[in-house]
């Protein structure tokens, strides 16, 4: 008998990247118009027959897409739920998804993880903390939730990449801001180095490590 090859070293464990989440729908193409309507990037529609289509969409700057059709899953139309698309901006990833015609909760956030749901942002503006929710036609759910700095060991710490535009523009702004508040405590001189500075901020916030002062 052969046996698979393995390594008992986690290091070297291969990687696992999630690809697709399956959503159950009702009707395919109204479906397919909500997530289109989103502005989300239609990356395909096959159809074998009459008992198997797969319509695949990506949310902007996500690695990872979503699956429905016909002949995909057992589960019950709508039944999907508390499907999480992080943004760096809860007030304008909530406008955004309005403008494109859909359904969405106010702003609310919660001020320790399972309390309750409580009016507007988070008032310290902590990352994790700030959420809304919409659905799609056949009730499938999903979360917007802000997340601006990761926890600690949540990400790569010598990988750093944002999403889109507007999330790269948000962290400069927030570096931006930082690097104030450092300049105002080395006596308000000019900082030359003000790159380098930025980079670092951005990449301890990026990974969840200590930020530079």
């Amino acid at each position: 008998m052969s046996r698979i090859p393995h390594s008992d070293n986690p290091s070297s464990a291969t990687a696992l990247k999630l690809e697709v989440v399956v959503l159950p729908v009702a009707d395919v193409d109204r479906a397919k118009a909500f997530y289109a309507g989103l502005g989300w990037r239609l990356d395909a529609d096959f159809v074998n027959g009459d008992a198997f289509r797969v319509v695949q969409f990506t949310p902007p700057g996500s690695n990872a897409s979503i699956h429905f059709g016909k002949g995909l899953t057992p589960a019950e139309p709508g039944s999907a739920q508390g499907l999480y698309l992080i943004v760096s901006d809860i007030a304008a990833a909530r406008a955004n998804v309005r403008a494109h015609g859909a359904a969405v909760t106010e702003v609310f956030h919660r001020t320790a993880v399972g309390g309750p749901a409580l009016p507007g942002r988070d008032p310290d503006g902590r990352s994790y903390n700030s959420f809304a929710t919409f659905s799609d036609p056949d009730g499938n759910g999903w979360i917007l939730q802000e997340i601006t700095a990761r926890l600690p060991g949540r990400v790569e710490p010598d990988v750093t990449a944002y999403g889109s535009v507007a999330d790269l523009a948000a962290a400069l702004r927030r570096a931006a801001e930082a690097h104030g508040e450092h300049e105002k405590r080395n006596g308000g001189q000019h900082d030359f180095n003000w790159p380098e500075w930025y980079a670092a901020y951005m990449v301890a916030e990026k990974a969840g490590s200590e930020l530079p002062l």
